[in-house]
């Protein structure tokens, strides 16, 4: 496991990220369209409408993809991981009435859709602690006291 998880871990979540990407780029075929277009309009104060917002989103989401699995640029690559999660969070607190069916307690789909992300940044912060070489050892060398 410490020989190949980050590797796994690196190549499945820049996997999700291209696949739901490139769903951004084919309208109506995102589940998270209307949310992240209505998000994005809210953060940029109704300058950035649906016809820019979800092209741009599909060409970030799928460089995170492409960054994630050739393990290119790989810092910039979890730079735009972990700013396009702070946009993910966000509906939670502008549309709690659509993410959550009793607040704060019960996620709707689209609740439980961003609240797993958690899981998404917990993998950016592993991955990231490998850029510089770091690196799972299986049997780490025990220092004597």
């Amino acid at each position: 496991m410490a020989a190949n998880g980050i590797l796994i871990l690196r190549v499945s979540i820049g996997v999700i990220y291209f696949w739901f990407g490139v769903l951004k780029f084919f309208p109506g075929l995102s589940s998270a369209a209307d949310l992240a277009t209505d998000t994005i309009s809210i953060i940029s104060f109704g300058l950035v409408g649906p016809e820019f917002s979800m092209p741009m989103l599909a060409v970030w989401e799928t460089i995170i993809g492409i960054g994630l699995i050739f393990r290119l640029l790989l810092r910039e690559t979890l730079l735009l991981l972990f700013l396009q999660m702070i946009g993910t969070i966000l509906p939670l607190f502008f549309f709690p009435f659509e993410t959550f069916a009793s607040i704060p307690f019960v996620p709707t789909l689209e609740g439980q859709y961003i609240i797993k992300n958690i899981v998404i940044i917990s993998a950016g912060i592993v991955i990231g602690a490998t850029v510089r070489g770091g690196k799972l050892v299986a049997e780490p060398k025990k220092i004597k006291p």
